[in-house]
C-alpha cells in the first residue's frame, strides 16, 4: 500500500503484518533539534533487553539460542521456514509469548528437526548459549518451547488460579499472590493524599523466606542498560529546546540512580508542566498491563514531534474540559469539581522502544498515579502518524465489508469511520482518563487485578457517551452526527466479533483492552435487548450487529460509564470482578469459530506491529554530527538483528533454563 509512493507494508507472517510509519518535516529540522531528537531515540533504544528480561527470565537466552540457529540453519532445510517464522514471532513479542494473548507461542518445526539443527552446532556456539554439550542445549530449548505446560501464560488473569503462580513473567520469584499482595498491603498508607506507586519499578523475591525487592536502577537490576538510557538522556539534556526539559531530564536521571518513586512522582509533575517544546518522549517503567496484580509496570519508550495543525484540532477537547466533567453522567461526588492541566496533543511517532514496539499504542495518557491526575492534571497524546498508517495499510482488507450489517453501515463507515475514531481516541485519552476522582480513603490499586480493565472501559465510555453529544457540533469537531453512529458501529462491531480473530479457538479472553471492549458491548447488548437497540440477525449463515436506536444506545453507554466510575471511585473490588468475569471474559464459541473463520478468508493478519525509522548521523572528519538523516528502507528481521547486536547487554544475559 502506498501514498505518495511511501511504502506502508513491509511484510505479512503468521497473524502479524509488518508496517512502517513516516516522520513528517523531519528533514526541515534544525540541526539541534535533530540532535535532540536522535539521543532520545538512542535513549529509546537502550533499554530494549528490559522488556525481553521482564516478560519472561529465560527470553535473552532463548533469543540468542534461536539466533543461534537460525544463522547456522540451511535455507535449503524442509523446516527452515518454519524457524525463520518462530524466531519472527518471539523478536516482535519481544520473548516466548504472544505479545497480545500472552499465551506461549507453538513452532511448526519438529523437536526431532530442533535435535538435528542442535547438533550441528559448534562447541564454540554451546559456550556463548553456556551450555556443556549439545544434549544439554537441545533438552533446554524442548522444554522452553514444547512444554505447553510450562510457562503457559505470560500474564495469567483467571480468577480461580494463583495469579503470580500462573504467570510466567519475571516480576515475581519463589512467592505467591497471597503473599506479593501482603508485602504490598502493608507497605500501602491509605491516608497518604500522595502515595507512591510501591513495586513500579523492582521485582519482589523470597529467598530463605525473606521477602524483598530488587530495585531497577544504576546499581541494580538492569543496572548496564539503565546506565547506557541515562548517557544519552544527559547528551539530550545538553541540547534540548528549553529549560523545563532539562529539569525533567534530570529527574528522570535521579530516578533511574536510586530507584526512588518520591523521585518518579516529581518528574511526572514536572513532564506534565512541560508544554512549550516541540519534541516530548515517555522513558521509563510506566504501564502496569504486564503485571496480573497491577504493581510491577514494563519499560517503554516512545520519541515524538508535535503535529501542529491536528493539534489545534484536538486541543479544542482539552479547553473543554470541564465542560465535559461537568455533563458526564456520573454521579455528582465523582465529578471533579475543577479540572485542571488537562492537555491534548496530536504528536507524529519518531522512535518506538520497549512496550512500545513494535506493536504501538495510537494514544498515551499519563502520568498513571491518580493523585497525581487529581491535582496536577494529564498529558494526552494521539499519535497521528501511527494511525494513518493503519488505515492506509487497511483500506483494501475487507474486513469492513465483510462483517458490517448493511451497505449503509458500509458506507457510514468509509466516509467517517477515520474521523470518528480519531475523535474517540482524543475524548478517551484526553477527558476519559482524566475524568473523575476517588473516594476518600479509595486507591486506584483497591480493585487489583481488575483495574486496568476498568480503567480502560471508563474512558472508552466516556468517549462513546460525548461522541453523540451535540457539543461536537458546536465545537466543529464533527460536521454531523453522523459520525457518532459511524463509531458506535465500528465498536460493537469490533467488541461482539471482528476482535475475537486475535484470539485462539477455545480461548478466553485475556487481554485488558480486549475486555474492556467486550464488556461494554455485551452489556449494552443485553441490557438493551428488550427494545431491540442492538438487534443480532443472521443471513447466509453469518451473523451481524445492527444498532436500531443510536440516542438508546448511548443512554446506555451513559447508565454503563456511571456504574464504572462508581465502581472506581468507592474501589469496589467486588462488583469490577463480577462485571468483567460476567461481561469481559467468556467468549461464544459459536460466534468465535464463525468469526476466526470469516476473517481467514481474507487473508489479513489481524495484528500490526511497525518498524521503526533509522535515523543515522552524518559525522565531520573530526567527528562532530553535521546532520541526522532519517531512512525507512529497513526491514523488519533486518532490524531486529540490528538491534540484537547494537543494543544487546550482557549483564542481561544471565537467566537461562
Amino acid at each position: 500500500m502506498t501514498s505518495n509512493n511511501f511504502q506502508y507494508q513491509v511484510e505479512q507472517f503468521a497473524d502479524l503484518r509488518i508496517l512502517r510509519y513516516k516522520i513528517p518535516g523531519f528533514d526541515d529540522l534544525d540541526l539541534q533539534k535533530k540532535l535532540y531528537i536522535y539521543y532520545l531515540s538512542e535513549a529509546a533504544l537502550a533499554g530494549r533487553d528490559i522488556i525481553w528480561d521482564q516478560h519472561n527470565e529465560y527470553n535473552l537466552w532463548l533469543r540468542d539460542s534461536l539466533d543461534t540457529l537460525y544463522h547456522s540453519v540451511d535455507k535449503a532445510d524442509d523446516e527452515y521456514t518454519y524457524l525463520e517464522i518462530y524466531y519472527k514471532r518471539v523478536l516482535f513479542s519481544n520473548g516466548m509469548h504472544h505479545h497480545y494473548s500472552t499465551d506461549k507461542l507453538k513452532p511448526q518445526f519438529s523437536t526431532n528437526k530442533l535435535k538435528v539443527w542442535v547438533d550441528k552446532l559448534s562447541v564454540q556456539q554451546l559456550e556463548h548459549l553456556k551450555c556443556r554439550s549439545h544434549t544439554e542445549l537441545f533438552e533446554k530449548l524442548e522444554q522452553l518451547l514444547f512444554n505447553e505446560q510450562e510457562m503457559a501464560k505470560r500474564v495469567c488473569q483467571d480468577d480461580d488460579k494463583d495469579l503470580i503462580l500462573h504467570s510466567a513473567n519475571n516480576f515475581y520469584k519463589n512467592l505467591t499472590q497471597n503473599e506479593a499482595e501482603n508485602f504490598y498491603n502493608h507497605l500501602i498508607d491509605k491516608n497518604d493524599a500522595q502515595p507512591v506507586s510501591h513495586g513500579l519499578n523492582s521485582r519482589l523475591i523470597k529467598h530463605e523466606n525473606e521477602i524483598k525487592e530488587e530495585v531497577w536502577c544504576i546499581g541494580g537490576k538492569y543496572s548496564e542498560a539503565i546506565e547506557r538510557i541515562v548517557h544519552y538522556l544527559n547528551k539530550a539534556a545538553e541540547v534540548c529546546e528549553n529549560q523545563q526539559q532539562q529539569r525533567v531530564i534530570k529527574l528522570l536521571c535521579d530516578f533511574y540512580t536510586n530507584g526512588d518513586l518520591k523521585l518518579f512522582d516529581d518528574y511526572s509533575i514536572e513532564w506534565l508542566n512541560e508544554q512549550s517544546g516541540e519534541v516530548d518522549f515517555i522513558n521509563g517503567f510506566i504501564e502496569v498491563y504486564g503485571d496480573s496484580l497491577g504493581f510491577k509496570a514494563t519499560w517503554e519508550s516512545l520519541v515524538n514531534i508535535t503535529d501542529k495543525e491536528e493539534t489545534a484540532k484536538a486541543s479544542v477537547i482539552s479547553a473543554n474540559a470541564q465542560w465535559f466533567e461537568d455533563h458526564s453522567p456520573v454521579m455528582n461526588n465523582h465529578r471533579k469539581e475543577q479540572v485542571s492541566g488537562v492537555s491534548m496533543k496530536v504528536i507524529n511517532a519518531i522512535m518506538l522502544g520497549g512496550d512500545c514496539y513494535p506493536a504501538s499504542p495510537l494514544g498515551i495518557n499519563l502520568p498513571n498515579a491518580q493523585w497525581i491526575r487529581e491535582v496536577h492534571g494529564s498529558k494526552s497524546v494521539s499519535l497521528n502518524n501511527i494511525s494513518e498508517a493503519y488505515e492506509m495499510a487497511s483500506l483494501t482488507s475487507g474486513v469492513i465489508e465483510e462483517f458490517a450489517c448493511t451497505k449503509e453501515e458500509i458506507e457510514l463507515h468509509k466516509k467517517y469511520g477515520a474521523l470518528a475514531d480519531h475523535l474517540h481516541t482524543h475524548l478517551h485519552e484526553c477527558v476519559g482518563h482524566g475524568s473523575g476522582k476517588l473516594e476518600p480513603g479509595v486507591r486506584s490499586d483497591d480493585l487489583k487485578a481488575y483495574g486496568s480493565v476498568i480503567e480502560e472501559a471508563r474512558a472508552d465510555l466516556f468517549g462513546l457517551y460525548f461522541m453523540a453529544d451535540e457539543k461536537m457540533m458546536e465545537l466543529n469537531l464533527v460536521p454531523n452526527m453522523d459520525v457518532a453512529k459511524a463509531q458506535y458501529n465500528a465498536y460493537i462491531r469490533n467488541g461482539l466479533m471482528v476482535q475475537l480473530a486475535r484470539i485462539s479457538k477455545g480461548s478466553n479472553i485475556e487481554q485488558a483492552h480486549m475486555r474492556n471492549r467486550q464488556l461494554i458491548a455485551k452489556w449494552v447488548l443485553e441490557h438493551g435487548q428488550a427494545e431491540e437497540v442492538i438487534k443480532q440477525h443472521s443471513r447466509n449463515n453469518k451473523t451481524y450487529y445492527q444498532i436500531n436506536d443510536y440516542e438508546k444506545l448511548r443512554q446506555l453507554f451513559g447508565q454503563l460509564l456511571r456504574e464504572v466510575q462508581r465502581i472506581k471511585s468507592q474501589g469496589d473490588y467486588e462488583a469490577a470482578r463480577s462485571l468483567v468475569e460476567t461481561y469481559g471474559v467468556k467468549v461464544d464459541k459459536p460466534l468465535h469459530e464463525e468469526v476466526l473463520n470469516r476473517y481467514a478468508n481474507l487473508h489479513v493478519a489481524p495484528y500490526s506491529g511497525f518498524v521503526n525509522p533509522k535515523l543515522e548521523p552524518v559525522l565531520d572528519q573530526q567527528g562532530n554530527i553535521m546532520n541526522v538523516c532519517v531512512s525507512y528502507d529497513e526491514g523488519f528481521l533486518e532490524q531486529m538483528l540490528r538491534y540484537n547486536t547494537e543494543y544487546h547487554l550482557e549483564v542481561n544475559h544471565k537467566s537461562r533454563p
